[in-house]
């Protein structure tokens, strides 16, 4: 009875770990980083000469490597008189700062590459590490979409389509008139898959750093304080983040698609494409950017059929990556005036979202009046449709609830009234919002 424990432990734990389907393990050397010695020792180095003195606990909490491999490059360090020990540290440990040699080796070390941070990795995890965690690998069904889309307001006969467009894995259009929720649909899709995935913060090929890791898409999560992911040791130059959603609208251009290099500090930044793997890439108002339509699908056709795609270090060598995300075209166009009918093919799912009923626009006030504070009252609504809406044959936008309320909310507080759904109110913001927002 005394060994049922550990073994039920490790029945649970390897199942937590399977339903994650990739964990990256701390490795127990140097060698198991796939890293050469001498990229880490610049790491140290580098981090040592912008600090002054450090800890060793301290530079592996840095470098993102666990301090009892780096204990064997720290003696190197100080034999070759690179580093010497400044005073002792808790737990066995020394302080280090640099010899007048290790300083100059330092700045060597920066001016070949000014990156200072966590330990890269290889190219080749990364590549496994994406086949391990693509959304292809997933199954949504009809119960994960509407959880997914739980406090929306979504019409159920667009899951019948919206379901096995996720469920593909392929890219597909979501197309209509503006303000019917496209882009507010397109950053919900990511949700129906698991909610979490490993990256590295940085990849390293043909000794090129590849910063990955980028705050504005990637939101790193930590596991829940006493769950089992918690006890588990991983490898620190990997972070686990929240499936990401990459948004890109009119600001995009070709560059955005390449390695971006910086000659300065000799340090790359991944494109969009390789920030979104695992999760969604959605380009929103599609057709709208300052470059043609074709170029960037062109650039896209080769990636959309074989699932990878070709990159360019600053060197010049040319390397292969993943592309398995779901891109998702948001447009206020037709999708066959954008493209021609060969890219269309390799798009499978064209989906519509037309306007929204009656029904649904009573739906989308309560909904917003709830957020805005307020009482929701069905027969303001009816006076609003019946002064404003169907004598000039206004179509219902989904966001029209939002941003009615919102001017009355505006003006409620300009004038210190409380917030209501009063005729009067939306006689007067109605006059202002489609004046000049739609231009009746």
């Amino acid at each position: 009875m005394s060994i049922a424990a550990p073994d039920t432990r490790d029945v649970v734990l390897a199942t937590v770990l399977s339903e994650e389907g990739f964990h990256p393990a701390a490795p127990r050397s140097i060698d198991e980083t796939g890293l050469p010695p001498s990229l880490v020792e610049s790491l140290v180095l580098k981090f040592l000469a912008v600090v002054g003195s450090q800890s060793g606990r301290g530079i592996a909490e840095r470098v993102c490597l666990p301090f009892g491999i780096l204990e064997p490059l720290f003696q190197s360090l100080r034999s070759r008189q690179l580093v010497v020990h400044t005073g002792a540290a808790p737990f066995n440990d020394y302080f280090y700062t640099l010899t007048e040699l290790g300083r100059e080796r330092a700045q060597a070390c920066s001016k070949a590459c000014a990156y200072i941070g966590p330990a890269p990795v290889p190219l080749a995890d990364y590549v496994l590490s994406v086949e391990a965690q693509t959304v292809r690998a997933e199954a949504p069904r009809r119960e994960q979409l509407e959880k997914a889309f739980a406090d929306i307001s979504v019409d159920p006969s667009l899951f019948e389509s919206l379901g096995p467009a996720v469920n593909s894995g392929a890219g597909l259009f979501l197309y209509g008139a503006p303000g019917n929720g496209k882009s507010t649909l397109a950053r919900r899709i990511t949700s129906c898959f698991g909610q979490h995935i490993w990256i590295p913060q940085t990849i390293v090929e043909d000794g090129q750093l590849i910063k990955l890791f980028d705050a504005a898409y990637h939101e790193a999560v930590k596991p829940d304080k006493g769950s089992l992911l918690a006890t588990v040791e991983h490898d620190r130059r990997w972070l686990r983040i929240r499936r990401p959603t990459v948004v890109v609208g009119g600001e995009m251009t070709m560059d955005n698609l390449e390695i971006r290099h910086d000659p300065v500090a000799n340090v790359s930044e991944a494109p969009l494409q390789m920030k979104s793997n695992c999760g969604c890439l959605l380009i929103d108002d599609f057709g709208r950017q300052r470059i043609e339509p074709a170029a960037l699908l062109n650039r896209w056709i080769i990636p959309l059929e074989n699932r990878h795609d070709f990159l360019t270090l600053p060197t010049g060598k040319k390397f292969q990556v993943p592309f398995e995300q779901l891109i998702i075209f948001s447009t206020n166009l037709e999708p066959s005036d954008l493209v021609d009918e060969a890219f269309l093919r390799r798009i499978p799912y064209k989906i519509q979202i037309g306007d929204a009923s009656e029904e649904e626009f009573h739906r989308l006030f309560q909904i917003y009046a709830g957020h805005f504070g307020c009482e929701y009252r069905q027969e303001v609504v009816d006076y609003l449709l019946d002064r404003h809406y169907r004598p000039q044959r206004r179509p219902l936008r989904r966001c029209h609830p939002r941003d009615l309320l919102g001017q009355i909310q505006n003006y409620c507080r300009y004038n210190d009234l409380p917030m209501e759904m009063k005729p009067a109110y939306f006689d007067r913001v109605v006059r202002s919002y489609f004046t000049v927002v739609i231009g009746k």
